[in-house]
């Protein structure tokens, strides 16, 4: 006679010890749970209406200054260090922890055009309208010294913009052209020009560090090589950029902040056509700064808000206003991925949550484990009409509001005059030009 015996291990069942949570056992064939689908598209939904609930993304707002914040600039190894500099020459540093200004400086007469921290963290250097480019140290001054700056550098012509190199003792501004200085000179090492007009801003790229792209008024955005002191190319658009971002993970990629109400992502190698055309603003967009993971970037806009797009999504995730915030002229994203600073016209800086209903603080494993699981839930039935309704809802001031009506009304006329056109042309006399295309001039090699 055969005799089967039921054994079982103590090690699947038992619990260590009393603080442990009961084991269940689980058979998960499909058959055994019908009702799985259902109950999981319950738990998403309550999952995004508790995420619109808890979204609550504004934390704080630095004021102190006496005039519109005009740049902005990140500490390279503090994540708590944020310098400011305003329209009225006034350089300050604020500690983000405490949420209070360190130190007040006096920098220019004029407007601070520019402000950029070096790649050590032990300086940083501000441009102005007094046509002067300053070096100061991080530190303060002692106890009974005056505060000067380390160096002071007189140019030619007012400066609109600064940028240091990411590895070496080198820094680039803008003005009339493109200067490239090291720290020891007083002149600067190499000069780069490519048409008469103002140049508004210049960037280094962070992985490729001896490109660097800047725009000029002329509606150009141009590329240069440091190494050959000379352009490379350049590309024309319909209206002035404003700024340039380079994504910091992907080496060829970079955004560009447009007058039109658009930013362009463009792949340096392509000119031609932009990657992604980025459309939601309904004003000048000012500046842009990506995200440390490369995969996201903000947008400062003269519409008085703040948006937050996804590299490859034409639309804005999250829009972020407040009713006494004035026209952004400037924004960062902070270097652990987690904040958002913008400086605006009414003299304050505000610091955000990059994602809005995220708890700040130390999470408990349980809690961790449920954030997750409802993030799997939600991507899972993210396409689903209630869903999606219910996540990409925005409250939005009444004047952005009437303007996007006002603006999805011309492009529709515009829509119905291009088809209207093609279907009463000869066949093959109107060419169909895509959305990307469109904006595109020319690109000049």
């Amino acid at each position: 006679m055969k005799v089967k015996m039921l054994s079982r291990n103590p090690d699947n069942y038992v619990r260590e010890t009393k603080l442990d949570l009961q084991r269940v056992p689980r058979n998960y064939d499909p058959t055994l749970h019908p009702f799985e689908v259902p109950r999981e598209y319950v738990r998403a939904l309550n999952a995004t209406k508790l995420e619109r609930v808890f979204a609550k993304p504004f934390l704080a707002s630095l004021d102190g200054h006496r005039d519109g914040v005009n740049c902005l600039a990140k500490h390279p190894k503090s994540l708590a260090t944020v310098l400011s500099g305003a329209c009225d020459g006034e350089v300050r540093i604020w500690n983000l922890t405490k949420r209070k200004c360190i130190r007040t400086i006096q920098a220019h007469e004029g407007f601070v055009r520019g402000i950029c921290t070096r790649f050590c963290g032990t300086s940083f250097f501000t441009v102005g309208d007094d046509k002067t480019v300053k070096q100061w140290k991080m530190d303060g001054p002692g106890c009974g010294e005056v505060e000067e700056p380390l160096h002071t550098i007189l140019g030619k012509t007012v400066y609109t913009g600064i940028d240091h190199h990411w590895k070496e003792a080198v820094f680039a501004t803008c003005g009339q052209q493109v200067d490239i200085w090291d720290e020891q000179r007083t002149s600067p090492v190499c000069s780069m020009t490519w048409g008469f007009d103002s140049i508004s801003s210049v960037k280094f790229n962070p992985i490729e560090t001896f490109l660097l792209g800047s725009c000029a008024s002329d509606r150009n955005i141009v590329l240069y090589d440091m190494r050959q002191a000379t352009p490379l190319k350049k590309v024309i658009l319909d209206m002035r950029t404003n700024t340039i971002c380079w994504n910091p993970m992907e080496a060829f990629i970079f955004t560009a902040a447009n007058e039109d109400y658009n930013l362009y992502t463009f792949d340096m190698r392509a000119l031609d056509t932009p990657v992604m055309v980025h459309m939601d603003h309904v004003s000048a967009v000012l500046d842009v700064d990506y995200s440390p993971t490369g995969k996201e970037f903000v947008s400062a806009s003269f519409d008085k808000s703040v948006r937050i797009f996804p590299v490859d999504k034409s639309r804005s995730r999250e829009v972020y206003h407040t009713k006494r915030m004035q026209h952004v002229i400037c924004v960062k994203w902070t270097s652990d991925s987690k904040y958002i600073m913008c400086g605006s016209d009414e003299m304050n800086i505000r610091l955000w949550k990059a994602n809005a209903s995220e708890k700040l603080g130390v999470l408990t494993s349980r809690e961790k484990a449920a954030k997750d699981y409802n993030q799997k839930l939600k991507e899972k039935f993210q396409h689903h009409p209630h869903i999606k309704r219910i996540a990409r809802h925005r409250h939005l001031p009444k004047s952005i509001y009437s303007q996007i009506q006002e603006q999805r009304i011309m492009k529709e006329a515009r829509r119905r005059k291009e088809v209207n056109r093609l279907k009463h042309s000869k066949p093959g006399s109107v060419s169909v030009v895509s959305e990307k295309k469109k904006h595109i001039v020319a690109v000049v090699k």
